[in-house]
């Protein structure tokens, strides 16, 4: 079955027919079918405007947000449909996070861009906010980087430190599945390793989706990989078998670089 990798691997989403229709008449997705394995690193690959960010956004209703006229299908997350209107959003995002193609740290301390979130939801035991600003820190390979210097500003570390303290604040909340937009594409080479070390480790508990700026990427991390080009999902199998035995022409003329 497509998606699926290995004994005991079993899918933490299930897509059926998804479609989505802006509001202008264009058509975002036309009819994606896909299954995406739980505690495994599933890139989306494809030309831009390819519909990679709105299947993401797609995943925690951001696209709620948008101008969008019509959507179809189903998405299961844990056998739960979440474009059912009556779900809890606001859980859903707490559940499916997301990291952006920019650093966004907030206008504060790096300690409160971490602790921000639970603090929000009420948590006020410091000794729980710092367990878990160092957990979240860790986890993003940043802790043993900042941890002298904690509560300076976010905006006094690099750029490369920033995206990492972005994936801590996502982590705090203690996601189940964790999608990143790009999130390498500002990044030098030494940044963008380090983000990758961190996901090949998150994966061991989280479920991890990624739209990496380039194929190559994907080819260092994934473990499955979707094809997507002009809003329609053209193949989807195993990292191994996409960019060794791609099934379609398309996926081979776009690994191969004859177009993107």
């Amino acid at each position: 079955m497509p998606g699926r990798k290995g004994s005991g691997s079993m899918d933490k989403i299930i897509v059926e027919n998804l479609s989505i229709t802006y509001s202008d008449g264009v058509e975002s997705l036309f009819d994606i079918n896909l299954r995406i394995p739980i505690h495994q690193i599933t890139a989306l690959i494809g030309p831009s405007g390819g519909g990679k960010s709105t299947f993401l956004r797609v995943l925690n209703r951001l696209n709620d947000l948008a101008d969008v006229a019509k959507t179809t299908g189903k998405v299961l997350i844990d056998g739960i449909d979440i474009l059912d209107p009556t779900l809890d959003v606001i859980a859903l995002r707490r559940k499916v996070g997301i990291v952006f193609s920019r650093p966004l740290p907030l206008p504060l301390s790096i300690y409160q861009n971490v602790s921000y979130g639970l603090e929000l939801m009420g948590e006020k035991r410091k000794m729980v906010l710092d367990d878990a600003v160092e957990r979240s820190l860790r986890l993003a390979e940043l802790w043993d980087e900042v941890k002298e210097r904690i509560h300076d500003p976010a905006n006094s570390i690099s750029g490369g430190q920033q995206q990492r303290l972005c994936l801590a604040r996502t982590l705090s909340l203690q996601p189940e599945i964790i999608m990143l937009d790009e999130p390498t594409s500002a990044l030098d080479p030494v940044s963008t390793a380090k983000i990758e070390t961190s996901l090949i480790e998150l994966k061991k508990d989280f479920t991890v989706i990624i739209a990496p700026h380039n194929t190559q990427q994907a080819g260092r991390i994934a473990d499955h990989v979707a094809f997507f080009l002009q809003g329609k999902l053209i193949e989807f199998s195993s990292a191994e078998d996409i960019f060794t035995r791609p099934k379609d022409v398309k996926t081979q003329d776009y690994i191969s670089g004859k177009f993107g």
